[in-house]
């Protein structure tokens, strides 16, 4: 290695070393120099702490001064108002202990005047007391003075005396009671004719109801052949499918439909109407129209429901109440529809509530509702107030609604006025002129029933049965029968038909008992 080399060598770590001393030396420099500051501003700090605290102090100790000066002028005031309310309370104290002397002192004097006030009472007492044994003195001489005179005890006059007043005070009592009683009659019946004859002019309803219709007509008779089918086989699919039986008979042009449930007659009569229109009569078609045919009844039982209840202005019904109300539609008593029967008897009872200050709701909802079981009467057993009143039950309806309903024929005590209203309304709406009808051989035998209970009774001599059976009269021997046991004998036979028969409406009994008296003159 030459000196060319070695000579740049040397002078690059010199260079490197002088470099490095100089580095150190700057570095130190700087060190030493914020290690200064530090210090400063640390003793800065120190300063600034001590100057601090010392001011803190000071403002405390002044503070401290105020508040106490504060606190000791605050006592010093409340323990002056303190001290003024206890000289206060001591006066008003030394007034009521004043005042309560001179009360004692007043209530002392008036003692004393009271004392006083009793012996004179006493002495006034002994004296009435000598004056009142001197009367009873007197008094019994006059007595026995009196007694010898009108040859009477004290007790026989007394006696005499109380019987002549009894037996006129019976009397006037009497009068006024017949008085009374008749005036109350004719104010009862002119008010009753009133609120009915009202209350009808109120719902004005077509007198003639539907009525169930049970007879198909068909366009000619050969439709029967095809309506029976080859071995019967049409006629027992619809049977089974339907519910009901199909009666075809010799009567022309015409199919009977059967059944106890009026819901499944109609069924049946709709799907046998639209398979003799249609023409395609075979076991599929017959199932597929009395499908059809139960959802249009369906349909049409909860529209009748809905519009029922509207109609009557009856809110909040169970759904399956109104489905019940609705199924009513197809449903008759005496030929009457039942579903129009519940909206007019509703109305009805409305009007009446009204017009005697009833509960108009509760009256139009239990009337509503009343024959309610008619739509299930062929499938429970039972009457149709009980079961309507136990469907009502069931579906929430109110006590006094169902009570209403089950007691509407007497079967239950009827327990509130809404109750009687309901029983009235649904006489009258059963009771109109064409309103129900029934067939002739109910008709007569309802009217044969009538006469052999008028018969029945002693001293009844003939009984006729007049206007359709709402009336009987009874003409009565007047050697057997007076005139009380005339009264007596129309109630009894009243009774007697409540019991034992059904019938639409009322009926009235009239007794006549007549009196013949013939004489000669020759």
């Amino acid at each position: 290695m030459g000196p060319a080399i070695i000579i740049p060598i040397v002078v690059a770590i010199a260079a490197l070393l002088l470099g490095a001393a100089i580095g150190y030396y700057v570095r130190n420099q700087t060190a030493t120099a914020a290690a200064r500051d530090y210090e400063g501003e640390r003793q800065k700090l120190e300063n600034e702490y001590k100057s601090l605290r010392q001011t803190l102090e000071q403002e405390a100790k002044e503070r401290r001064k105020e508040l106490e000066d504060e606190a000791r002028t605050t006592l010093r005031e409340r323990r002056k108002e303190i001290d003024a309310e206890a000289t206060k309370q001591n006066n008003m104290l030394e007034r009521e202990e004043k005042r309560l002397e001179r009360r004692i002192d007043e209530v002392e004097r008036r003692s004393e005047k009271i004392n006083k006030l009793e012996q004179k009472i006493n002495a006034r007492q002994s004296n009435m007391d000598k004056r009142d044994n001197a009367l009873k003195k007197l008094e019994e001489q006059k007595e026995i003075e009196l007694q010898n005179i009108a040859k009477l005890t004290e007790d026989e006059a007394k006696e005499q005396v109380l019987a002549i007043a009894e037996k006129s005070s019976r009397d006037d009592m009497a009068r006024i009671v017949r008085q009374i009683e008749s005036e109350a009659k004719e104010e009862g019946e002119r008010r009753a004719r009133k609120i009915v004859i009202t209350s009808m002019q109120r719902v004005a309803s077509i007198a003639v109801s539907e009525h169930a219709v049970t007879i198909v007509p068909i366009p000619s008779d050969e439709m029967k052949g095809r309506i029976i089918g080859r071995a019967g086989r049409n006629i027992r699919a619809f049977e089974q499918a339907a519910g009901v039986n199909v009666i075809v008979d010799d009567t022309p042009e015409a199919i009977t439909v059967s059944s106890f449930d009026p819901v499944r007659r109609e069924v049946a009569k709709r799907a046998l109407m639209k398979l003799v229109q249609d023409g395609r009569i075979h076991p599929a078609q017959i199932e597929k129209l009395i499908s059809d045919a139960k959802r249009e009844v369906e349909v049409i039982i909860k529209e009748e429901g809905e519009r029922a209840a509207y109609e009557a202005g009856v809110v909040g019904l169970h759904p399956e109440i109104l489905r019940l109300v609705g199924t009513l539609k197809f449903r008759t008593s005496y030929g009457q529809d039942q579903n129009a029967h519940a909206i007019e008897a509703a109305l009805l009872a409305g009007a009446i509530a009204s017009e005697i200050g009833a509960n108009v709701d509760i009256a139009k909802r239990g009337a509503l509702l009343h024959d309610l079981g008619k739509a299930i009467d062929h499938e429970v057993e039972g009457t149709h107030a009980a079961i309507g009143a136990e469907i009502a039950r069931r579906y929430g309806e109110k006590p006094i609604i169902c009570n209403a309903i089950a007691a509407h024929h007497h079967e239950v005590e009827q327990e509130s006025i809404e109750a009687v209203i309901v029983e009235i309304a649904d006489a009258i709406s059963g009771a109109r002129p064409g309103a129900r009808r029934e067939s002739l051989d109910h008709y007569i035998k309802r009217i044969k029933t009538l006469e052999e209970i008028g018969q029945s009774f002693d001293g009844v001599e003939e009984t006729y049965a007049l206007q359709a059976g709402r009336e009987i009269r009874l003409i009565v021997r007047p050697d057997t029968v007076d005139d009380y046991k005339a009264k007596v004998l129309a109630r009894d036979v009243a009774k007697q038909i409540e019991e034992s028969m059904q019938y639409p409406g009322q009926v009235k009994v009239t007794v006549i008992r007549e009196t013949r008296e013939t004489a000669f003159a020759k």
